[in-house]
């Protein structure tokens, strides 16, 4: 844990490098070519090369604000006025794509499906098969549960029913191995401080060329205009519309060497799950049962059930975080959770260590 009083197993902000912290100690001008050309533009051109093999069809844009807003610019961006989007929803992140097509007066349709239930073609094509939708719109890791959804097969419908298609990948982009054409993705996105292992402070979106340029004055949000955004990055060899987050750009190019150090996305998608499995495993053997069943369950945040209705959260909470390790509250609206998170600078070693505190605490 070094310098950190704790370690934290959460979906995101994530324990991150003492090296990717250290990159922020340096002030930087976001006029100035060392910036914006050698940062920004190497690190859009490295999204890119991770996310496609086909480079050339395929653009990136960096966002300032939370992973939630490069979704907010998306949907507020990409669907014109005469359009209408699916959202098929399995938990909160669903749930809050639906809420912001409410709030920005976006024509769209809800699917609520169970917590415990993922996404599958055959919901998506018997809603498409309803009503006339230009776009359709689903969370690839919910980590309301760690559900897992199958993002390529629901994809593939929606294409086939011409649908532009709208990936929230925000908890497995650079965690779990994808490409833009395997998805069927035509917008992707992400956020600084998930898989990639950076800090706070902006989002990302990986676009097909072809349809980002459609999207020229539909935006509903003078901030959150995405086709702007990446128009003034084009034009201005990265210079961001607005002030742009300097340090945090910096830890995230730092960032993206360590993953490249670490072997990319193959090893680390490697590594978070034999942390996941290790935790699974470790809190079955001491009484805590996941919630969700293993061939839905990600490598990103498992949720565990509460072990009895007398059980204390906030306790465990609070003697866990003493022992050195941070962890999530429950998210799911039928059942009562906890949640670990096994992405960020995390290893097996901090697995066992956690272990190991579980079972110090008496919450059985």
């Amino acid at each position: 844990m070094g310098e950190n009083p704790y370690l934290l197993l959460t979906p995101g902000p994530l324990s991150t490098s003492t090296t990717v912290k250290k990159k922020m100690m340096r002030d930087w001008c976001t006029w100035d070519e060392d910036y914006n050309l050698n940062v920004v533009e190497g690190i859009r051109a490295q999204l890119i090369s991770l996310a496609t093999n086909k480079a050339d069809e395929y653009t990136s844009v960096l966002l300032q604000g939370s992973g939630t807003f490069a979704v907010e610019a998306t949907i507020g961006t990409v669907v014109p006025e005469d359009g209408k989007v699916l959202i098929i929803s399995n938990g909160a992140y669903g749930d809050r794509m639906a809420l912001i097509a409410r709030v920005l007066k976006i024509p769209f349709t809800k699917v609520e499906l169970k917590e415990q239930d993922p996404i599958t073609p055959d919901v998506v094509s018997a809603h498409l098969k309803k009503d006339r939708f230009t776009h359709a719109a689903f969370v690839h890791c919910e980590t309301t549960t760690g559900m897992l959804n199958p993002a390529k097969e629901v994809m593939e419908v929606a294409k086939s029913f011409g649908c532009v298609t709208i990936l929230d990948a925000m908890s497995s982009f650079g965690g779990i191995p994808m490409t833009m054409e395997d998805l069927n993705a035509d917008f992707l996105i992400s956020s600084a401080n998930k898989c990639i292992q950076g800090v706070p402070g902006f989002g990302f979106v990986i676009a097909n060329t072809i349809e980002l340029k459609k999207c020229k004055a539909r935006a509903r949000s003078l901030s959150l205009d995405l086709y702007d955004q990446w128009e003034t990055m084009e034009k201005h060899h990265g210079k961001w519309r607005y002030t742009s987050p300097t340090h945090v750009v910096r830890a995230f190019q730092q960032a993206l060497i360590e993953l490249h150090e670490e072997g990319g996305i193959k090893a680390r998608h490697l590594r978070y799950l034999r942390n996941q499995e290790l935790l699974v495993k470790g809190m079955e053997e001491i009484g805590y049962g996941a919630f969700l069943k293993r061939a839905l369950q990600s490598p990103i945040i498992t949720s565990f059930l509460y072990p009895h209705g007398n059980f204390d959260f906030l306790n465990l909470y609070q003697k866990l975080k003493k022992k050195g390790f941070v962890i999530y509250p429950g998210k799911i609206s039928t059942a009562a959770t906890f949640r670990v998170g096994t992405i960020g600078e995390v290893y097996q070693k901090d697995i066992e260590q956690l272990l190991q505190a579980f079972k110090s605490i008496k919450t059985l």
